[in-house]
C-alpha cells in the first residue's frame, strides 16, 4: 500500500493544534522576512546620509549656513543631521539668551544631542526585538507542534490492531513539519537580528564620534 508523504498533504492531514503551530510559524516567517528586508533598507539609509552629511560637515561649510539647509529640509531631520541640527539649535538659543557660560553653552548643546541621540536609536532600534523573539522561541514553538503530532500518533497507534512503518509514517511525518518550520522561521530571525544589531552598534559609535568632534567646534567657537 502505498502512502502520500507529500508535505501539502501531511500538513492539510496534519491535526488542528499542529495546523495551528504551523500557521503561527509561517506567520512569524513572513513577519521576519519583511521586517529583515524593511531594517535592510533603514540601515542603508542611515548609513548613506550619515556620509552624505559628514562630507558636507568637513567640506568647509559655515555652520550657520548648514544649519538653515539642514533645517529647511522637508520632512523629518534624521540621524546625523538630527544631532547636528539638535546642537546647534541649542547654541544659537543658549547665545541668544546672553549666556556669556562657555561651558554652560557647550553642557547645553551636548545634552541637546545626546536627546537627538538617544531618540535615533530608539528609532534604529525599533522591531528588532521581534526578530530576537522569532528566533529564540520558534524552535520551541514547532518543537510543541512536533510533541503533540507525535502524542497523537502514538494515540492513534494504540487503536490498531496490527501498526505498521506505513501507518505510522504520515503521523510522524506531519509532527516533524512542525519542528522544520520553527527552524525555518528562527535561523533568518537570529541572522537578521546579529546582522542588525551589529549595524545599530557601528551606527551609535559613528554618531557618538560625531558629537565628541562637534562639541569640539563649538567649544571653540563658544570661548571666541
Amino acid at each position: 500500500m502505498s502512502t502520500d508523504l507529500s508535505v501539502v498533504k501531511l500538513i492539510w492531514d496534519a491535526s488542528i493544534v499542529v495546523q495551528l503551530v504551523m500557521l503561527l510559524l509561517v506567520f512569524a516567517s513572513l513577519m521576519s522576512w519583511t521586517l529583515i528586508f524593511v531594517k535592510g533598507l533603514t540601515f542603508k539609509k542611515a548609513r548613506d546620509a550619515a556620509e552624505q552629511f559628514e562630507r558636507r560637515f568637513w567640506s568647509g561649510a559655515e555652520l550657520g549656513e548648514l544649519y538653515k539647509r539642514v533645517s529647511a529640509r522637508r520632512g523629518k531631520v534624521t540621524g546625523m543631521e538630527a544631532i547636528f541640527e539638535s546642537g546647534f539649535r541649542e547654541y544659537v538659543h543658549l547665545h541668544k539668551q546672553g549666556n556669556s557660560d562657555p561651558m554652560s553653552i557647550l553642557e547645553g548643546s551636548q545634552r541637546a544631542m545626546r536627546v537627538a541621540l538617544n531618540r535615533e536609536i530608539e528609532d534604529l532600534e525599533m522591531h528588532l526585538s521581534f526578530l530576537a523573539t522569532v528566533g529564540s522561541t520558534s524552535p520551541y514553538v514547532g518543537l510543541f507542534g512536533t510533541v503533540w503530532g507525535i502524542m497523537s500518533s502514538f494515540q492513534a497507534i494504540g487503536q490498531m490492531q496490527h501498526a505498521t512503518i506505513a501507518t505510522v509514517a504520515p503521523g510522524i511525518s506531519e509532527a516533524l513539519i512542525a519542528t522544520a518550520m520553527g527552524l525555518f522561521a528562527a535561523i533568518p530571525a537570529v541572522i537578521g537580528y546579529n546582522r542588525y544589531s551589529n549595524d545599530l552598534e557601528r551606527l551609535v559609535a559613528r554618531y557618538d564620534i560625531f558629537v565628541e568632534e562637534f562639541s569640539t567646534i563649538l567649544q571653540r567657537q563658544a570661548h571666541n
